[in-house]
């Protein structure tokens, strides 16, 4: 294996942010060499012993990075950075708004192609983990349909776009099975289930003072691709309480596919995760493809891939022979 490790710059340093930099430390081919960020350098320099930049000085680094994980919100930062950043830079980016993803990936395919670069788009565990494994399911279990449930946990990009609502000064929305659903999946009961038929979404959101709530209200439950198609509740609540009882930033899911190999014969495939902090394990998958994007830059790639275009085997630090004999 090579010796030289791969250099990461950290793209906003929120919550997600400080989850790869923590996920950096674990993995000793890597080195985090910046942290490029909006805010002012010197308040995100209290916080790390890592190097903060501003990001209109981030094209200066093109030589001194490898890959740079994005790490902004799907709603408005993602779309407008990463196409700026794939003509410079390597990336990976978490982008999850699901139904904008095939132009999302076109355009950001267009720009890595133009900077020689490769750039691995919507990663993290779903879009991401739970992608790969609705491919296996479906197939593997030929004409059935693999059903994604996710929570009880919070969104962190749902309530990232609850939160650039004008007039909203922090929020919190819970991502909740419908249990119904759930069991009937399990059965095989095969329904075309809608995700609102799923999930249903609970929001706490804290108020500028003199906001209008009730436009704040209405303005989460008919927001396209988040809430729209969703049984959504919206709770107003002070600060205090968000800080005392929604500080956490728990998630998880599964993925579940139930179906015949022949008559009566029935299999059931199940992927689960049960996460204590999303943005840590999110941040964890994040550095894993950024591993496996600096290695497709290094066999001459370019271009934007997805998780599904990804071998498995790029993303371990081991060499390939060493994890053919230690995992398969």
């Amino acid at each position: 294996m090579n010796s030289k490790k791969i250099r990461i710059a950290i793209c906003g340093y929120g919550n997600l942010g400080r989850g790869v930099e923590k996920a950096i430390a674990k993995n000793q081919d890597m080195e985090l060499v910046a942290i490029f960020t909006r805010r002012s350098p010197e308040e995100i320099a209290e916080q790390t012993s890592t190097k903060v930049v501003s990001i209109e000085e981030a094209s200066n680094y093109v030589n001194d990075v490898d890959v740079v994980v994005m790490c902004g919100g799907s709603a408005t930062d993602l779309p407008k950075q990463v196409p700026e950043f794939a003509k410079l830079f390597c990336t990976v980016d978490s982008f999850d708004t699901h139904k904008k993803i095939p132009e999302y990936l076109a355009t950001v395919n267009e720009k890595a192609n133009e900077g020689g670069n490769v750039s691995t788009i919507s990663v993290g565990w779903d879009p991401g983990l739970f992608s790969n494994n609705r491919v296996y399911m479906e197939a593997i279990l030929s004409g059935t349909k693999a059903y994604t449930f996710w929570g009880e946990g919070v969104s962190q990009g749902h309530s990232d776009a609850i939160r650039r609502i004008n007039g909203v000064k922090d929020a919190r929305q819970y991502t909740i099975p419908i249990p119904e659903a759930v069991e009937s999946v399990r059965k095989g009961e095969n329904l075309d289930l809608s995700d609102g038929e799923k999930h249903r979404r609970v929001c706490y959101v804290v108020a500028e003072e003199g906001a209008d709530q009730a436009r704040i209200r209405e303005e989460i439950v008919q927001m396209p691709n988040y809430f729209e198609p969703y049984d959504t509740t919206v709770y107003f609540i002070e600060e205090e309480e968000l800080k005392a009882n929604h500080s956490g930033l728990p998630h998880g899911g599964f993925v579940v596919c139930t179906g015949e190999t022949s008559s009566s014969v029935k299999q059931r495939m199940e992927f689960k995760l049960d996460l204590d902090s999303n943005p840590e394990f999110t941040g964890a998958v994040l550095v894993a493809y950024a591993r496996a994007t600096y290695r497709m830059k290094e066999e001459g790639q370019t271009g934007a891939r997805t998780v599904l275009d990804v071998p498995p085997i790029l993303l371990h630090p081991a060499s390939r022979e060493e994890v053919i004999k230690k995992l398969l």
